[in-house]
C-alpha cells in the first residue's frame, strides 16, 4: 500500500481532465488520472493505495467521474481535512470510503498510515488523529462496492424473504 498525498483544493478536473468525461469504464477513466497534474499517480497507483489529502478535496464540477477514476486505480479510501460536499457522496456511491480528519497533520508518502473507522481515528507514524464519524448506512454502501451494488443486495434480499426492510 502506498500513500499518495495531495494539498488542499484538489478540483474533479484535477483528478480526470474534462475531455475524458465521455468515459464510464473506471478502469479506462484510471489511465488518465491526475493526467497532466501528477502522472505519475496513473502508472504507479495500485490496488489499495490510499490518497492523503488537505481541505476541499473534489471541489469542482459535480461529476462522478472522479472518483470512479480513483476506484478504477484501486483506491478504496481517501483521508482528508475535507472534502467537496457533492464529491464526498459521489466518492461513496462508488464504493470509495471518504475520511474526514481536520487535525491530520504532516503526513508524507513514506508514512505509515492505518485508518480505524469503528473507532474514531487514524493513526499515522504512531500518533493518533480523531476523524468524523462514518455513519454504518455510508459504511455499508461502500462495503457493498457502492450504492448500485447495495441496492442490489437489498433487492436480493427482500425477494428473498418477500418483505422490505
Amino acid at each position: 500500500m502506498r500513500i499518495w498525498v495531495f494539498g488542499d483544493d484538489i478540483d474533479t478536473d484535477a483528478i480526470i481532465p474534462g475531455r475524458y468525461l465521455t468515459i464510464y469504464d473506471p478502469k479506462e477513466l484510471a489511465m488518465h488520472a491526475f493526467e497532466g497534474t501528477r502522472d505519475a499517480f496513473r502508472t504507479d497507483v495500485r490496488e489499495g493505495d490510499i490518497i492523503v489529502a488537505g481541505r476541499n478535496f473534489g471541489c469542482g464540477s459535480s461529476r462522478e467521474h472522479a472518483p470512479l477514476a480513483l476506484r478504477g486505480a484501486g483506491v478504496r479510501l481517501i483521508v482528508a481535512r475535507s472534502f467537496a460536499r457533492i464529491f464526498y457522496r459521489n466518492a461513496i456511491n462508488t464504493g470509495i470510503l471518504p475520511v474526514v480528519c481536520p487535525d491530520i497533520g504532516d503526513i508524507g508518502e513514506k508514512s505509515r498510515i492505518a485508518v480505524h473507522p469503528e473507532a474514531g481515528y487514524v493513526e499515522a507514524d504512531g500518533v493518533q488523529y480523531r476523524i468524523e464519524p462514518v455513519p454504518a448506512f455510508l459504511r455499508k454502501i461502500v462495503d457493498a462496492g457502492g450504492l448500485v451494488p447495495y441496492a442490489r443486495e437489498i433487492e436480493e434480499v427482500e425477494t428473498c424473504t418477500g418483505s422490505r426492510q
